[in-house]
């Protein structure tokens, strides 16, 4: 492939990379109006969490917009404002892409991705019930930390980008290994609910298993369109095309809306907790009706009562519904 015709896919993929993130922008502005109107709400003991998540949301919003606002700038000046460039809207890309507000972008990107992955980390843990299992994320975490400050600083020399120099194989080496760390929290969630919802199936029933195997909650849960984005740029990125480009804004503005998504289902009292999965076994006792004092063909009281005893270790979720049992 020439390096015009390289320019051309780039320059189309970067146009049509820049129409998919307004409409995925709008997406994730109304979950963020929606989720701050639910947090915002006084619910008593969950304000000081409400308050956090509140702040936390706000950030990404802003961090994302950074990235939005930067992108439409230089699409203006390369396409609109600097229209006769000597050698086109190709040259002033590879001339202007490392101009100061897209590293700011940049920055704004790895700030928003470290911010996501802490809280995929977070939900881990609690989905787990256990700091163990999340110590290799963490260490994965910290070398995405590590990775994203040389990033930053690579991709800040003028006529530099993720393409270009040095930074190819830091950016390379810091999307690895932070697409290898979402892989992997993504897989350990998904297996954490779908082998309890097996447990609910073989204990309660289909009935009440049937909300862990339900597609919105896999998805929201495990951030999962964040990873498969991921993945997909990474694919791009690694066979170095010019599509890259598009995958990599998809990519980024995942990196907000799965997380806001998340924060919308913990707001709606629907999200997984630490009790979901380690509730406190109850015993349920059942028993035959006592015969009524008209008659019936129930056998008296006096023949002897049954009582039958299941240690119940499952649960479901809070706000799905409760199991009720009447007094024997």
């Amino acid at each position: 492939m020439s390096s015009k015709s390289e320019g051309d896919v780039l320059l189309n993929s970067f146009f049509i990379a820049i129409n998919i993130e307004n409409i995925l922008y709008g997406i994730e502005l109304f979950l963020y109006i929606k989720t701050l109107h639910l947090l915002l709400r006084d619910r008593g003991a969950d304000k000081k969490d409400n308050l956090f998540y509140a702040i936390f949301s706000s950030i990404m919003m802003l961090l994302i917009t950074v990235w939005i606002a930067t992108q439409a700038v230089f699409g203006e000046n390369m396409w609109v404002l600097e229209y006769g460039f000597p050698g086109g809207p190709f040259v002033y890309w590879s001339t202007n892409i490392g101009v100061w507000y897209m590293t700011l972008a940049v920055i704004a990107v790895i700030i928003l991705q470290l911010m996501t992955d802490a809280l995929m980390i977070h939900r881990c843990r609690i989905i787990w019930n256990s700091y163990r299992v999340v110590v290799v994320p963490i260490v994965l975490w910290l070398a995405t930390l590590t990775l994203g400050v040389l990033l930053a600083w690579s991709t800040s020399a003028p006529a530099t980008s993720f393409h270009s120099g040095i930074a190819t194989q830091i950016s390379l080496a810091y999307w690895s290994v932070s697409i290898f760390l979402n892989t992997t929290l993504t897989s350990m969630i998904c297996w954490r609910v779908l082998r309890h919802g097996q447990k609910v199936q073989e204990r309660i029933g289909k009935e009440y298993a049937s909300l862990y195997f339900a597609v919105a909650t896999i998805v929201v849960e495990s951030v999962l369109p964040y990873t498969l984005s991921g993945i997909a740029f990474l694919v791009t990125f690694g066979a170095d095309t010019p599509t890259a480009a598009a995958f990599l804004c998809v990519y980024f503005m995942f990196m907000c809306i799965s997380p806001q998504m998340l924060i919308f289902r913990v707001a709606a009292g629907k999200a997984w907790n630490n009790k979901t999965f380690s509730r406190p076994g109850s015993t349920i006792k059942f028993s035959p009706e006592e015969p009524s004092q008209t008659g019936s063909n129930s056998p008296p009281a006096a023949v002897g009562q049954e009582y039958i005893s299941r240690q119940c270790r499952t649960s479901v979720p809070d706000g799905y519904g409760k199991v009720r049992f009447s007094e024997v």
